[in-house]
């Protein structure tokens, strides 16, 4: 888990690039970290009323070289559309910049490897916000596995639904459900885990919002995951869960079994004489996620300030795009499909 200690030794001047949903998620999370500065915001929408908006940020610029530019901003965080992380990401790198990328870290791959070996030769660091792994519930999963708990691993379940569709605009733009939703669940599974996924089989559909379809795009999926070591494991996606943001997952063993459950509202329940009634699950990712955001921004800042390696690596990032590719092409053969190497 992310260290606290962050908080009182040293100061770090970082710029956010993008200002959209996510990037005011990290915005909210820095005005609780005394010792990060907010040396810039950029975003090209960004408008002089900005400043009373963000009243933290050092400058309000919409273009990022002018943060790439400044030699006193020792980290970036990359916050905008996916088809513009590779360039910037090339950019940022070569500006000598620590960089915080959020997911995926592009679409196209010779795009992608070009900005990892820019990253590779420039020695800054590199970390993509898979905010799961971050956690507390899954990272206890990790926990009875490392200390030998579960023992020989021989079956994942992964359950991860929303409780509504995005909008269409964002459907046409996402990558599709593999690149933008389930990207998540592959990057758990290896993360708590601790394994590598040799190929998958995918069967799924468009059960929900026939718009969805039309787009090119499923609505539903089940993926079956086989890994190196003999393990088996599934992953099941919906965009509609009626009763919340389902997220839970299940490793199982030869020694045992680790479970991780959904975050409720509350945990009280009702007992009466014809029924046992408790809440549902939070209705939002946003909201079920919300420490597992803050500590991801502590981790890179931390690698950062101290020198040592991200928590989740670029690599980490190629690998889940590895896994949506091959996922993508089992749901369009009917196959079982290798997962193809960075």
């Amino acid at each position: 888990m992310a260290d606290s200690s962050l908080f009182t030794k040293k100061k770090i001047t970082i710029g956010i690039i993008g200002m959209g949903r996510i990037g005011n998620v990290h915005y909210k999370n820095l005005q609780k970290m005394p010792n990060v500065e907010i040396a810039y915001i950029c975003d090209i929408v960004a408008t002089n009323e900005w400043n009373k908006k963000y009243p933290l940020a050092g400058k309000i610029v919409k273009d990022y070289h002018e943060v790439l530019a400044d030699a006193n901003v020792q980290a970036v965080m990359l916050c905008v559309p996916t088809d513009l992380h590779p360039q910037m990401t090339i950019d940022a790198a070569r500006a000598g910049k620590n960089i915080f990328c959020e997911k995926p870290v592009g679409f196209d791959d010779n795009e992608i490897l070009k900005a990892f070996k820019v990253v590779k030769e420039s020695h800054v660091k590199f970390q993509v916000g898979f905010n799961r792994r971050f956690d507390k519930n899954f990272r206890r999963i990790v926990d009875y596995r490392n200390q030998g708990q579960i023992g020989d691993e021989q079956i994942l379940k992964i359950t991860s639904r929303d409780p509504e569709p995005p909008s269409m605009d964002y459907v046409k733009r996402s990558g599709g459900i593999f690149m933008d939703m389930t990207i998540h669940d592959f990057d758990i599974a290896r993360f708590v885990s601790g394994e590598e996924v040799d190929s998958v089989f995918v069967a799924g559909g468009v059960m929900i919002d026939p718009k969805i379809g039309e787009a090119g795009d499923i609505d539903t999926a089940l993926t079956t995951l086989f890994f190196k070591n003999g393990m088996v494991g599934s992953i099941d996606n919906s965009r509609k869960a009626v009763y919340g943001y389902d997220q839970r997952i299940e490793l199982f063993g030869s020694k045992g079994m680790a479970h991780a459950d959904n975050v409720l509202n509350s945990t009280t329940t009702y007992s009466g004489s014809e029924s046992t009634r408790g809440d549902k699950p939070m209705l939002f990712f946003l909201q079920r996620y919300v420490d597992a955001y803050f500590n991801e921004l502590v981790s890179f800042f931390n690698a950062v300030l101290n020198d040592t390696p991200v928590e989740c690596s670029f690599e980490d990032g190629i690998k889940a795009i590895r896994l949506a590719q091959a996922a993508k092409k089992s749901l369009e053969t009917g196959q079982k499909v290798k997962v193809q190497d960075i």
